[in-house]
Order: structure tokens, then C-alpha cells, then sequence
């Protein structure tokens, strides 16, 4: 069992590493783009969300395939798995059922699961900071932006 605590937190520890190299580029390049903020505001808003939440499932397929690597080095599921599917399913807590870890390495899925769960919280999290940092660039234009945002 301690193998599998081992291993799992292993790879969580590889992927909050990803998570936060992703986490630091997103937060750079918003600020960035608010040095280079002009008279749209509203369509830089735009811009700069779909341009971080893309960033930030590139970092959770990422993410995926760290524990399909996992899974295939360590046999985690019986053969003919697709392993990707596998991570996705348990990375996401969706758990269909359909497939399921070999007994000697159950742990993993949970792991994987908690895993997931906790860096979709820091994405919501970066999310939002990315959304305040850009609704309020630009000192009274972001403030306008604000009020005219959330008026609409």
C-alpha cells in the first residue's frame, strides 16, 4: 500500500508543478495584457479569458497524461485499457465504472481523483484572479469596464 501512496503522490506532485508553471505564464501574460490595454476593454476581456481558460485545460490534458503514464508503467488497469480514457474518467471524478484499477493498485484511482479535484479548484481559482486583474486594469477605465461589464 505504501507503494501506491508513493507513486501517486509522486505524480500529484508532477502535475501541481505543471499546474503551477501554467498558473505563472497565465498570471504574466494577463498582466501583460493589461500594459497593453486599449479602448475595447471588452473585447480584451474576452480575449484574455479564452486565451486562460484554454491555457488552463492544455494544463489539465497535461495533467491526464501524467497519470496515463502512471497507469502504464505501473499496469494500473487490466489490459487493452485505454489509458488516457482511464485517467480522463478517474481525473475528472466522472467514475463510470466501466473500468477499473487492478486490485494491487486501487489507490491510484483516488488518487488521481483527488488529484483532479484539487487542481480544478486552483483553475477556478486562477480563473477569477485573471478576470479581476482584468476588469480592473487600466485604473478608471478598468473600473468603467466593471460597471458597464456586470450592467449589460
Amino acid at each position: 500500500m505504501l507503494r501506491q501512496y508513493l507513486v501517486g503522490a509522486a505524480a500529484s506532485v508532477c502535475n501541481i508543478a505543471i499546474h503551477a508553471l501554467v498558473m505563472t505564464a497565465v498570471i504574466k501574460v494577463t498582466r501583460i495584457a493589461d500594459e497593453l490595454a486599449t479602448s475595447r476593454q471588452t473585447l480584451r476581456l474576452i480575449a484574455v479569458m479564452i486565451a486562460a481558460v484554454t491555457v488552463l485545460m492544455f494544463a489539465h490534458l497535461a495533467e491526464v497524461l501524467v497519470w496515463s503514464l502512471i497507469y502504464a508503467i505501473t499496469n494500473t488497469a487490466p489490459a487493452d485499457t485505454d489509458l488516457i480514457y482511464f485517467a480522463f474518467v478517474n481525473y475528472t471524478t466522472l467514475g463510470y465504472g466501466d473500468v477499473t484499477p487492478v486490485v494491487r493498485w486501487h489507490l491510484l484511482g483516488p488518487m488521481t481523483a483527488m488529484n483532479g479535484v484539487l487542481l480544478f479548484g486552483w483553475s477556478t481559482a486562477v480563473i477569477f484572479e485573471v478576470l479581476r486583474m482584468t476588469l480592473t486594469a487600466g485604473g478608471n477605465e478598468g473600473g468603467k469596464l466593471q460597471k458597464r461589464w456586470w450592467s449589460e
